[in-house]
């Protein structure tokens, strides 16, 4: 009887998250069908929208949207700042973080310091617009893809410090004394020892610092016009004189996904190591 009542509740609760799932991606799917429809058929279908079933599907939204240059910029732009941005956050915050968690300062403690990256982070962006534009604007970055660049660095840092700190602070510190007991020096042990064990979450912390730099929109707005428009930027620009042209939209959504979902499933493995990264306790 506990077996039989077990089982019940596993499957119960297997039911509870298949629907749960389902809840979360049909809005994907609803996006990707829409997207192989004619302009008809986006008001006109009924039931789930099952292609061939309920109309029959076209690329031509797909082809439009391809050939047209502002969209093939407006994703390079994005890949380009999101990639640049991950790399150049990662450079500048690993070294501080490695040395937030093995180096004691005098003048202020790392607790201190640490709760100001956090508080870097949580500053709203809609307060620095002005001082990041006329910055901008002084040194001729705006509408160029390193102002954008420079600016998702400025707010993704203190992330990429806080992050790696913690993933540092738990490995064990007897490995890089070994080391500098064998006559390596504090470089050394950070580049050989401490950071190939921390990949996982190195991984981790740089597909986040991704996902928040493509995903960016404020700053991509107010500096950009025209040369460093980003794939955010072009969707907020899909309403047009006969309104929103939903299965151009759809497209546009597609295409903006489709990045990050593949990056994030070729990662996956060293993503979720390096989310548990210390999660556990031996």
């Amino acid at each position: 009887m506990k077996t039989r009542s077990f089982d019940f509740r596993d499957s119960l609760l297997s039911l509870l998250a298949i629907t749960i799932a389902l809840f979360f991606i049909f809005p994907l799917y609803w996006g990707f069908s829409t997207s192989l429809r004619n302009p008809l058929d986006t008001f006109t279908v009924t039931g789930v929208g099952l292609p061939w079933l309920n109309f029959s599907p076209t690329l031509n939204n797909w082809i439009s949207q391809l050939e047209i240059v502002e969209m093939r910029n407006a994703v390079i732009n994005s890949v380009v700042v999101s990639f640049s941005t991950s790399l150049l956050t990662l450079c500048l915050g690993v070294p501080a973080a490695y040395a937030l968690a093995r180096f004691r300062f005098k003048k202020i403690s790392n607790k201190d310091l640490t709760v100001w990256f956090l508080s870097q982070r949580i500053l709203p962006p809609v307060a620095t617009v002005i001082p990041f534009y006329l910055t901008l604007q002084f040194l001729n970055l705006l509408d160029t893809r390193t102002g954008l660049i420079l600016i998702n660095t400025t707010f993704t840092l203190p992330f990429a410090v806080v992050i790696m700190r913690q993933a540092f602070v738990d490995l064990p510190v007897e490995l890089e004394e070994a080391c500098l007991m064998d006559g390596a020096n504090y470089f050394t042990t950070f580049s050989k020892i401490a950071l190939p064990l921390c990949a996982p979450a190195l991984s981790a912390t740089a597909l986040i610092i991704f996902a928040f730099t493509w995903n960016e929109l404020l700053f991509s707005l107010v500096i950009s016009s025209k040369n460093a428009i980003t794939i955010p930027m072009f969707i907020s620009g899909s309403f047009e004189s006969r309104g929103v042209q939903f299965w151009f939209l759809s497209v546009r959504t597609m295409i903006a996904m489709s990045i990050p979902i593949l990056i994030a499933l070729l990662a996956q493995r060293y993503i979720v190591r390096g989310l548990t990264l210390g999660a556990v306790k031996g």
